[in-house]
This record gives structure tokens, sequence and C-alpha cells, in this order.
């Protein structure tokens, strides 16, 4: 008579992690603590960690021997998560993140409906918390509409078939068959992948009863050095696939043009170096795009954020330009010159 055990899959979590010491073993414990029928393990690619990752990781999996570690070298997330799902045995490959905790219930749900709709992947909603004022700050731009754009694992919607998905809940015979993640890559690798799962003729599946809980970076500086590199991966990946790019991808480098031709519209008005004469009307139109955003900074932390103490709606609407003019002038790089070499410092640097 066939088990319980038996009737459903065993699954593997594959965990990238780099200078993680807050974060991972929450991040573990949650992978541990799902209440699946089936045979699960986890594997974590270690990166040369220098903030006590490492010890943290060593002791987690001599404490429980479903958990184990692959070394990253390289400290690239898609080289780790490869050397991850190399290193495991199950038909099923749940990725999650350091930075990341999953719901209970997350996994039984996500391969109950990998099964129920023959999907190849399944994401769920991002769901962006913070510790600190600045962290939640960031958390609520991600959340927001008018923080990361309309992708649906931000910004929720009906279940069905999605351009990308958030971590994801993988076939692995699919993923195996797309050659898995893109190891040219530092960031947008998710994008990438789930865009060759789609071309090979699988499907993609949301399930907004999927959730995750992130945590943003903790300061100014890690925020964005982390979204100037997506930016500058995001313009490589326009370069590779022009032709399947979504619109909102440019909405963040026209903000950065539109303040550029500001500055200088305003600069040669002030210092007098051009007259405008017939043209006056064009000297107001070059500033249009700034007071447009500069209104609507306005509307968030007035009505948007209504409730909020004013330390915390002042902390949204600077951190909203920080995320978009970063990510804007990481994606202009990008669209000139390429991804090259360009990494995540936010993950290496305390």
């Amino acid at each position: 008579m066939a088990t319980q055990h038996d009737a459903v899959p065993g699954v593997s979590y594959v965990m990238p992690v780099l200078n993680e010491r807050k974060y991972v073993e929450n991040a573990v414990r949650a992978v541990l603590s799902q209440d699946y029928a089936g045979e699960q393990d986890l594997v974590l690619a270690l990166g040369p960690s220098t903030d006590g990752t490492t010890e943290i990781v060593e002791r987690l999996a001599a404490e429980d021997a479903r958990v184990r570690f692959v070394h990253n070298p390289n400290t690239d997330i898609p080289v780790g998560i490869n050397l991850a799902v190399k290193s495991t045995k199950h038909p099923i490959i749940v990725r999650t993140d350091a930075h990341s905790e999953l719901a209970p219930g997350y996994t039984t749900r996500a391969v109950e409906t990998l099964r129920r709709t023959g999907a190849a992947n399944v994401g769920g909603v991002m769901v962006a918390s913070g510790k600190t004022p600045f962290q939640a700050a960031v958390a609520r731009a991600y959340n927001s509409k008018f923080g990361l754009g309309g992708a649906s694992y931000h910004a929720g919607g009906q279940e069905g078939p999605a351009e990308s998905a958030y971590l994801g809940v993988f076939q692995r015979d699919v993923l195996t068959e797309v050659g898995m993640y893109d190891e040219s890559l530092r960031r947008g690798e998710d994008w990438e992948l789930n865009l060759r799962i789609r071309e090979a003729g699988h499907t993609v599946w949301f399930d907004p009863q999927l959730k995750v809980t992130y945590w943003p970076r903790e300061n100014w500086r890690k925020l964005t050095r982390q979204f100037f590199t997506t930016g500058v991966w995001r313009g490589e990946l326009v370069r590779r696939y022009p032709r399947q790019t979504p619109v909102r991808f440019f909405a963040p480098p026209l903000l950065v043009m539109a303040f550029i031709i500001s500055i200088i519209g305003g600069t040669l008005q002030i210092t007098g170096t051009l007259h405008w004469g017939k043209l006056s009307l064009l000297a107001y139109i070059v500033h249009t795009g700034l007071v447009a955003y500069i209104l609507l900074l306005i509307y968030l932390g007035l009505i948007y954020e209504n409730g909020k103490s004013w330390r915390d709606r002042w902390l949204f609407i600077l951190v909203l330009p920080s995320m978009h003019l970063s990510w804007g002038a990481g994606f202009i790089r990008g669209i000139l010159r390429g991804g090259r070499d360009t990494k995540d410092t936010s993950r290496t640097t305390l």
C-alpha cells in the first residue's frame, strides 16, 4: 500500500547566501517548519561571507540532517542556485532566499498548484516587511503600486498565467530542460529564466495565496547599490531581449532623463545662457516631468501615507526617488554599456 509520503513528490529547497547573518537563520527555520507530507531537504549555496554567516550555516547543517550546503566562491546568485540544484535529488525545486521567509503551508499549496495547473513554475506574492523605520518605509514602497511597478508578485491580482514569478517552485525536469539559470547574469535571472520556460511552451503560474515575507535592505547605501545594479542588468536584458521587454521597465530611466533635462534647462535659464524668446513655453515644458513627479510624491506623503507619522511619511517619499533614480540610472548604463562585470555590492559590504 502506498503511504502518504509516496503519494506526494519530494521537495528540495535551494537558497543562495552571502553575508546574511541577520536573516539566514530565520529563513532556514521558515523552510524547516513547512508542514509538507513529502520528503524535504535544503541546500544553501554559501558564498565567502565575512560577517559570521558561514558559522551560522555550519551550525544549522550540524543540527538538522535535512540541511546541507555547497560552496559558491563565485558569489553570483545564478551560479549558486545551479550548484545547489545539481546537488539535490527531488523532482520539485523550491527557490528560497536568505532575505525571505516562506509562509506556513507555502510548500503544500505550491505543489498542489503545480499539480492542479500543470505549470512548470509557480510563484506568489512578495510581502515586504521592515524592522526599522527605514526598512519599513522601503517595505511600503515595495508593496505599493508606485514602488516597483505592476508585476503581479508585487501588486497581487487574479490567479493565472504570469510573465514571471517571485522566487519560484519548479518542476525539476523543466528547469533542467531549459538549461537552468543563466550564469552570465548577475541580476534579473528570474525573469530571464521564466522567459525561456514560457518560450519552451510551458506555463509560469501566479497564485496569490502563496505568500513570502521579504526583508529589504536596511540603509540607503545598500538600497541604492542594489537598485542601481538591478537597473544595470535590466538594461542588459533589454539588449538581449528587446522584443520581450515590458513597457514599465522604461519608466525609471525616463524619470532620470526628465530630471536631467529639467536641471540643464533650469541652469540655462538661471544663468541667462540661453534666451528662449518665442520658445518661452518650452522653458516651462522641460520641467513638466520633474514637477509631475514632485506632485506625486507630495500626494503620496499627504494622502497615500495618511495615518503614518510625519517621520514615516518623509522616509517613504525619500525612499521612492532613491529606488526609482538609482534603478533608472543603472538601466541607462546597462543599455549603453551592458552588464559586463557589474555586481551587487550591497551583498558584499556591511
